[in-house]
């Protein structure tokens, strides 16, 4: 169990919450960068392609898989998590349970017009701060605001990592015994 499957939806108690890993997908456009949303099956909603664990692949490969099903994106995927956001799913209309889901940032190179759930989804792009209005839940909807793709070739930490480093830095000056 990786660390990302330890922590909790909110509001929920940490025996009953299940782990979910999505895929932010985005693309850099004349006016910024975009997000891609697709509609939920169920409600219609706009969402970001999510799922549940795939034995044998890693949370990023699983969000990448669950990004090609749903919305049928290919593309690079940045192997750290960028947030993490928790959600009530709905099972029936009298049954849910609580998720978390881990949201590792896709970066679009292609879309595919025939996709497993083409059928059942719309999928739409739209800038940062619009989409982030979109969406339901609060907390996906501050990770889509505060994003920022990596700088190319490096992937970019979750932003609240950066003061949570406890290795102090190396100090200035010679080492003992050079």
């Amino acid at each position: 169990m990786g660390w990302q499957d330890k922590f909790t939806a909110q509001g929920a108690d940490a025996g009953g919450t299940r782990m979910q890993y999505g895929a932010l997908c985005w693309r850099t456009a004349a006016g910024g960068v975009e997000v891609l949303l697709i509609t939920s099956r169920d409600t219609g909603r706009w969402v970001i392609p999510k799922g549940w664990p795939m034995p044998g692949l890693s949370p990023e490969a699983a969000a990448a898989q669950e990004a090609w099903e749903e919305a049928g994106v290919q593309g690079t995927m940045n192997p750290l998590c960028i947030g993490r956001y928790g959600y009530q799913k709905c099972l029936s209309p009298d049954a849910s349970i609580p998720c978390a889901v881990a949201v590792y940032g896709l970066r679009v190179q292609e879309l595919a017009k025939t996709f497993p759930e083409a059928k059942e989804r719309r999928r739409k792009w739209f800038p940062l701060a619009e989409a982030a209005t979109l969406v339901a839940e609060p907390e996906l909807a501050t990770i889509i605001a505060q994003f920022l793709p990596p700088i190319q070739g490096r992937p970019g930490p979750i932003a609240a990592d950066d003061d949570d480093d406890p290795t102090p830095a190396p100090k200035a000056g010679k080492r003992k015994g050079h």
